[in-house]
């Protein structure tokens, strides 16, 4: 549980408590949209005063260029700032070798945030909190290129981490083959049709309905992402 400062109202000890259990559970940080839609505040001005106002109390710290790096200072560790651990290796062969901390999963390649790329395979893998792998689950990375969900705090040159699987649920994120060209992007169905939404003004969604909506295949969900900072 956060330890209590004195100069903290029950309201700024409640954002504090709900980034620490989120990141206990998920292994990351909370983003500000979901520090927001937690809260229900109307805006993320209101979650930058509380981070503000938190910040200057000492018990939290962010990089202010990232949406998805809060590091609570007390009690927990500092998370989030270190550059992850990519190992050369072929990606079938990669053992998912656990510890009480870390997992490593394999980098498959790179994906798309813009216009849909061609599937490449690199061959190596990356580090990721073990936790992320809860209920079995079977993950694996890929690096983004492009910056059409940069309003969700997905930038180039991003590893996000993905669950695999074939299906998804109406607004996961989620990475996409279309034409064995892939692409990260939201995923909503709606009156017969497919739409994969980007988080950036500047790129249309694409709309997939009939024998194209039957050629889309999911690859995988989103569970978390890693940042270089170096």
């Amino acid at each position: 549980m956060a330890k209590k400062s004195p100069h903290l109202t029950p309201k700024q000890l409640e954002v504090l408590s709900f980034i620490e259990s989120f990141q206990q559970k998920q292994g990351y940080t909370p983003s500000q949209r979901e520090i927001a839609n937690h809260f229900e505040f109307r805006s993320l001005g209101t979650v930058q005063n509380y981070l503000v106002r938190l910040e200057r109390e000492g018990v939290l710290k962010r990089n202010w260029n990232a949406k998805r790096a809060l590091e609570i200072k007390a009690p927990q560790k500092s998370i989030g700032k270190t550059r992850p651990k990519v190992f050369s290796s072929a990606a079938s062969s990669v053992p998912d070798r656990r510890s009480s901390e870390t997992l490593e999963i394999p980098l498959l390649g790179r994906v798309a945030a813009g216009r849909p790329i061609e599937a490449v395979e690199v061959g190596e893998s990356v580090s990721v909190p073990s936790n992320w792998s809860r209920g079995g689950r079977h993950l694996y990375a890929l690096k983004v290129q492009g910056d059409s969900m940069k309003e969700d705090g997905i930038f180039n040159g991003d590893v996000v981490v993905l669950e695999e699987t074939k299906m998804a649920e109406s607004g996961q994120t989620v990475v996409a083959l279309l034409e064995n060209a892939a692409t990260i992007k939201r995923f909503y169905k709606k009156n017969g049709k497919l739409e994969l939404r980007p988080a950036n003004a500047d790129y249309k969604s694409i709309w997939l309905q009939g024998q194209e909506a039957l050629g889309l295949q999911i690859q995988g969900v989103l569970v978390g992402l890693i940042r270089s900072y170096s």
